[in-house]
């Protein structure tokens, strides 16, 4: 039968205790009844007893809920949202309000409360102005009752399957998480491979790295010898490693050096250098300035700020980016990279950038491989764990290690990758 809910329960509001009131009065009683506020009742059906607030036994003036009544929210920002089923006799708010059936078990009546259909009902009669419904209100809510021997198969039911609701709720978010962390998962795993030298197999007929970072010094003593660079004045760049301190161990074929002995690295300009009072409109005579964004949207057309030429001939010129180079993000988004193209326009970087420019006889996008792998990895390290806000300071960046396998395997690596990444996409879309 269809029927009011005031016609099968009993229901009323509690009593409000002024916060001053409750804290001097009713705060640390080790004897009496349980008050039970809103906050004190939970979005997940239970309900908080041992909040620190008891009425005395003989208190006068305070409404009582009994360990059959159902205690429901019908004001505020969670009304008809918050709900739990008594144990023992308490008191409670004037926010919430008692709900105790005539004559048969509240275990019906309480999980229909929690009913779609129920909540739809509360809200059509929500008043809209502080958010609830009153008393008046509840009481001509309509609910279905069957049979009291069909009401107790109905809870038995629900209680039979509430648990695997539960479990395959937790089995649900889990493949959730696991969904959403797969492909970066799996693509940390395959650069982890890749630069171990386990990604892809050694090829005997590959000329060993030791022959590569041979050219490599000849390049760098060209350079110094032309001016371009000038001799590292970090102690360690000059060093030998040692294989046994490094954090993996890698192929024959491979060597470790140092990231100062393989390119050349320049942060951009002090702040102060580039002011927007130095910025003019585009034109003939104009010198273009990368940022952040050129980096982390790998497009070098964005951005409008640019310098005029005889300020780049006169203080710029040392910050000049060149086809090839690679700009990494420095701040806030950091580690973010881009290799410049062939048409990209003459600029500077800004302050918020480092441009890289690697040796000939490295692969760049094997470079970028383990810049992408280890460089963010070393950032977070250095942020202790925060959000990494900065590339590490150059003494450190230009002394870390970088395994450097034969250029023709570093080719193979990074085609190795692409094929990868291509397979994850592919079986993400199929799992999504």
């Amino acid at each position: 039968m269809w029927v009011k809910l005031g016609d099968i329960a009993d229901l009323y509001t509690g009593d409000s205790i002024p916060e001053l009131v409750k804290t001097t009065k009713y705060t640390n009683i080790e004897t009496g009844y349980d008050y039970i506020g809103t906050k004190d009742v939970g979005f997940d059906n239970m309900i908080a007893y041992n909040n620190g607030v008891k009425i005395p036994y003989d208190e006068k003036g305070f409404k009582y809920a009994y360990d059959t009544s159902i205690l429901l929210c019908i004001e505020g920002g969670s009304a008809g949202r918050k709900i739990g089923k008594l144990k023992t006799k308490v008191c409670f708010g004037n926010k919430l309000c008692a709900i105790t059936p005539f004559g048969f078990d509240n275990s019906y009546l309480y999980y229909f409360l929690q009913s779609d259909f129920f909540r739809f009902m509360f809200n059509e009669q929500n008043s809209g102005i502080i958010g609830g419904v009153s008393i008046k209100k509840m009481f001509e809510l309509s609910i279905p009752l069957p049979p009291l021997a069909e009401q107790k198969r109905i809870v038995e039911k629900i209680e039979e399957l509430e648990p695997l609701i539960n479990r395959y709720g937790k089995a649900s978010e889990e493949l959730a998480r696991i969904k959403s962390a797969f492909p970066e998962d799996l693509r940390n795993s395959i650069l982890q491979q890749a630069v171990e030298g386990k990604l892809v197999p050694q090829n005997p007929a590959d000329e060993p790295a030791g022959e590569l970072l041979k050219r490599i010094k000849q390049e760098r003593q060209q350079q110094i010898k032309e001016g371009k660079i000038k001799p590292s004045k970090l102690p360690k760049s000059n060093e030998p490693l040692n294989p046994a301190d490094m954090p993996f161990k890698i192929p024959d074929s491979w060597i470790w050096q140092r990231l100062d002995n393989v390119g050349i690295y320049k942060k951009g300009p002090f702040g102060s250098s580039l002011t927007k009072g130095i910025f003019v409109e585009k034109s003939d005579n104009t010198v273009k300035v990368y940022e952040q964004k050129n980096a982390i949207y790998k497009d070098e057309k964005l951005g409008n700020y640019y310098i005029t030429n005889d300020y780049f001939e006169q203080k710029m010129k040392g910050f000049e980016v060149f086809p090839g180079d690679i700009i990494v993000s420095c701040a806030g988004t950091i580690g973010e990279t881009f290799v410049l193209p062939d048409n990209m326009e003459k600029g500077i970087i800004n302050q918020a950038l480092m441009k890289i420019k690697i040796s000939n006889y490295i692969y760049v996008p094997y470079f970028l491989v383990y810049f992408d792998f280890i460089i963010k990895e070393t950032s977070s390290n250095q942020s202790k764990g925060s959000a990494i806000k900065n590339i590490p300071p150059f003494d450190i960046f230009k002394q870390l290690p970088i395994p450097i396998p034969p250029l023709t395997e570093q080719k193979r690596i990074v085609k190795k990758i692409k094929d990868l990444d291509l397979l994850i996409n592919n079986l993400f879309e199929l799992i999504a």
